[in-house]
């Protein structure tokens, strides 16, 4: 809902808009730092409680959004913010992961995503919608924190499906590098780094774009993204049952490729549309296999530990995908395409870390 508008909102305070790439950036460590934490805790508490934490920050950074109206003020928030993708994912896949077959794991996993496709379909246009409504962007702050007490509000009427869970204690918070990384995920983190460091490319850059094309409603491109994600999940994940993870997720790297490349030459709105499509059908394929072939390769008892280790590796994709943009983008429109071309690169680089991986 946010993501849309936090660039124009941060350019809108002084000295705000050389800090465009942290908006990302800063959300993306946070949830990285988090992930070792969340894992452990999904695999010791419970799957449950590790969901409570995420919505939990939701909420109260959402809250705090129209309080803290200053360039350090927003950027502090947008590091805690961070907390909400840190836990809710990693406790969500785990819970999923529990309660459905393991050859039907790919298409549950599609299943999982078609429903986070659904409410990012609409929150960009919603939030877009509720900022050029009232001039003021605080309606879209606090429309995001009601939706995530309404999430809240669901869990509550879930039970744990963790068998033999602990009661929480801070030696818990104490990780060690076995509790960090999963080397038996390694192949899904390397493939996650370069497949997805595109996405945070997108997400520091297509706001400016769409402006740069006269597009009015920032939300359309996340819309649209988001939609065709969603008609690739209903199939996608299921296929990878079948055919296997390797080949359906070579497939989406090239497709993800071929997308930066459509953005590079993005000079209408048309085009930018027909990108944000091939992009959103390259993540759709990839994202329920990616899941799938995580938890596939991960130890079956430790299921929070080798997502939360894929889930680190999407967070160093998408923060240095954003940092990079923010940086070298710098507000020079001549510069725009040179960083969709190297995520183009990094996408084809994941399909021949996975090609001769495989051989």
């Amino acid at each position: 809902m946010m993501l849309p508008e936090l660039p124009a909102y941060l350019s809108s305070m002084e000295g705000g808009a050389g800090h465009k790439g942290l908006i990302i950036a800063l959300f993306t460590i946070t949830a990285g730092i988090s992930r070792p934490f969340s894992g452990k805790l999904a695999d010791t508490i419970g799957r449950l409680p590790v969901m409570y934490i995420g919505v939990f920050a939701c909420v109260v950074c959402s809250l705090l959004y129209p309080q803290l109206t200053f360039v350090g003020g927003f950027l502090t928030l947008r590091f805690f913010h961070g907390f909400s993708t840190g836990f809710k994912p990693t406790g969500t896949s785990a819970y999923v992961a529990d309660i459905v077959p393991d050859g039907r794991r790919g298409e549950a996993m599609g299943m999982l995503g078609i429903c986070l496709s659904i409410g990012a379909s609409a929150s960009p246009l919603l939030g877009s919608w509720l900022v050029q409504r009232y001039h003021d962007p605080n309606p879209m702050f606090y429309t995001s924190a009601l939706l995530a007490v309404g999430s809240m509000v669901i869990l509550l009427n879930l039970k744990e499906t963790l068998k033999e869970t602990q009661p929480f204690r801070f030696s818990l918070l104490r990780v060690t590098r076995e509790d960090i990384f999963d080397p038996l995920a390694l192949p899904s983190a390397v493939t996650m780094i370069f497949c997805y460091f595109s996405y945070g490319v997108i997400l520091t850059l297509v706001p400016d774009l769409s402006d740069h094309l006269g597009v009015a409603n920032r939300g359309i491109f996340f819309s649209l993204f988001t939609l065709s994600s969603i008609s690739t999940r209903f199939f996608a994940g299921k296929i990878s049952d079948q055919l296997g993870r390797v080949p359906v997720l070579k497939f989406s790297a090239i497709l993800i490729g071929i997308s930066m490349l459509t953005f590079a030459h993005a000079d209408s709105p048309n085009m930018l549309y027909l990108a944000s499509v091939l992009f959103g059908l390259g993540n759709g394929i990839f994202s329920p296999a990616i899941n799938a072939w995580t938890i596939d390769l991960g130890d079956p008892a430790r299921k929070g530990r080798a997502l939360a280790t894929m889930y680190i590796a999407l967070e160093m994709a998408i923060g240095g995908g954003a940092a990079l943009a923010g940086w070298y983008f710098a507000d020079d429109w001549r510069r725009m395409p040179g960083v969709f071309y190297f995520a183009a690169a990094m996408s084809f680089g994941g399909w021949v870390y996975l090609f001769f991986r495989r051989r």
